[in-house]
């Protein structure tokens, strides 16, 4: 294909065609372009790709797509061999452009989106599972890692700018994957990266406050989640999951079309509901109410949180056309999600859980569920957190009064703090703690932090490391450095200095 090719598809306000060879990709970073590619100039958050396109030209760039006017009349003027285009929205033009560039790998995948503050990547790896237990070929674009029909890649983000998962898609395409399952943040959707994405299924888990330094208000951010129901750049989900337990997802559910929405969750309403529910640790069991009939889940996983994302998972499998028996069996043999609920093996009588909790709701959905699993024998829930720098500060206190609420014992400590000082975010999340009476240890160093909480726990208690879950890295002022919340538990575990 050459630049012509691509222009067809590209709505641009207005175009130079030109002679050019063969199209060899698109890019939207300057760094990344070699000879033969498409380079995609647009304003982002914090850097504006219009700066960049002389060193595009440099690197071998054979067109330019710009949303700047000034741009496009330089570029028709310093570089009349180059093919060009002005467009009103550089993101939707990217999406075209690596559309055509990579064969509309879109159009031969069942997608089902995953969208909500917490559940998103549990759900995801369940859907996944699910879909592959019945031998369907996947691919997985999440907050943890990226499956492509078998193959594990590292995810730089929850959601990639639309070339980087067009460029997946295409890869699992050839591969033989006929499904895809993604993750579906609330900044991808207010920011159209995942434009013109057509969507099988779509899923809701619930909404709570995070990301308000992004998004501002909640209303805003429920309007950002909202856009997957509504079809960004394309015609609406043909099935909408949502959890109508949650205030915000009960409202979305009345905006939608009952023809195409399954509910789901405890209440009577739910198409998808769950009774007779019996937990322990590593054992979820209940009673599956659905459309079909009912069936009974076991599940390894672990509380009540996790039946939300296994009835989730089961309407959209279902809906996916996989049946209750399929279902349940693939429920069964479900394998850990990295960093969610992952238990830290030990043998002192000590459960020490390693979670991605990371906001107030989810860090007291988190302290609930290990309350429940020390209930019986009189055991301790001693809860290590920190708060994320250059994030929205308004939820410090509140996940210390949660911490503190449901815990008998707090570790403060770091999470990523990023360009802040660390000992700043530790305080505002401080006064949330204090205002609940527990005893707090603080703790700057979170290696330090992990060893006290773990060597402060005796038989019988769980202890809740939270905020990173997954993660690797932390991330500092003075730059990023490798950190494992599970590695540095195994290791005070271990007895290791």
């Amino acid at each position: 294909m050459n630049w012509n090719d691509v222009l067809r598809e590209v709505h641009a306000v207005h175009f130079a065609e030109a002679e050019t060879p063969a199209v060899r990709s698109v890019q939207y970073d300057s760094r990344r372009v070699q000879a033969g590619d498409i380079f995609v100039a647009m304003r982002g958050g914090t850097v504006d790709g219009n700066r960049f396109i002389d060193a595009a030209i440099a690197q071998g760039a054979v067109a330019i797509i710009t949303d700047s006017q000034e741009v496009y009349e330089r570029l028709r003027r310093e570089y009349a061999s180059v093919g060009a285009a002005l467009v009103e929205y550089g993101r939707r033009a990217l999406a075209e452009a690596s559309s055509v560039v990579f064969e509309h790998p879109q159009r031969h995948l069942a997608l089902t989106g995953v969208t909500g503050t917490n559940g998103k990547t549990t759900t995801a790896f369940l859907v996944e599972a699910l879909l592959k237990s019945v031998h369907r070929k996947c691919v997985l674009i999440g907050t943890i890692e990226t499956h492509i029909a078998g193959e594990v890649r590292e995810s730089p983000h929850t959601t990639p700018e639309s070339r980087d998962v067009l460029e997946l898609f295409r890869d699992g395409v050839k591969a033989g994957a006929t499904e895809a399952v993604m993750e579906m943040s609330s900044h991808a959707l207010e920011q159209e990266r995942v434009w013109g994405l057509p969507v099988d299924v779509a899923v809701f888990t619930n909404l709570t406050q995070d990301h308000l330094d992004f998004h501002g208000t909640m209303e805003n951010y429920f309007s950002a989640k909202v856009r997957l129901f509504e079809g960004v750049g394309v015609p609406p989900p043909r099935v909408a999951v949502v959890n109508v337990d949650d205030p915000y997802g009960e409202r979305l559910a009345e905006s939608i079309d009952r023809s195409r929405l399954i509910r789901y969750g405890f209440s009577a309403m739910a198409e998808f509901r769950a009774e007779d529910v019996q937990m322990r640790a590593g054992d979820t069991r209940f009673t599956m109410k659905t459309p079909a009939g009912s069936i009974a889940i076991q599940s390894p996983l672990t509380g009540r949180v996790n039946i939300y994302n296994l009835l989730a998972a089961s309407a959209a499998a279902w809906a996916r056309g996989l049946t209750l028996d399929e279902i349940a069996h693939a429920a069964s043999t479900g394998a850990q999600v990295p960093g969610r609920f992952e238990v830290v093996p030990s043998n002192n009588g000590v459960t020490v859980v390693v979670d991605y909790a990371h906001t107030d709701d989810a860090l007291r959905n988190l302290i609930v569920l290990a309350r429940e699993l020390v209930r019986d024998h009189n055991g301790r829930v001693i809860t290590l957190f920190g708060c994320g720098g250059d994030r929205d500060r308004t939820k410090r206190p509140r996940m210390g009064r949660a911490a503190g609420e449901g815990s008998d014992l707090v570790v403060l400590t770091s999470d990523n703090p990023r360009s802040e000082d660390p000992a700043a975010i530790i305080a505002e999340a401080f006064a949330g703690v204090k205002e609940t009476g527990t005893k707090c240890i603080v703790e700057e160093d979170r290696a330090a932090a992990i060893r006290i909480a773990i060597q402060s726990a005796r038989e019988g208690d769980i202890v809740l490391l939270a905020g990173k879950g997954h993660e690797k890295v932390q991330i500092l002022k003075s730059g990023t450095v490798p950190f494992d919340d599970v590695a540095v538990a195994e290791h005070v575990i271990r007895g290791e200095e």
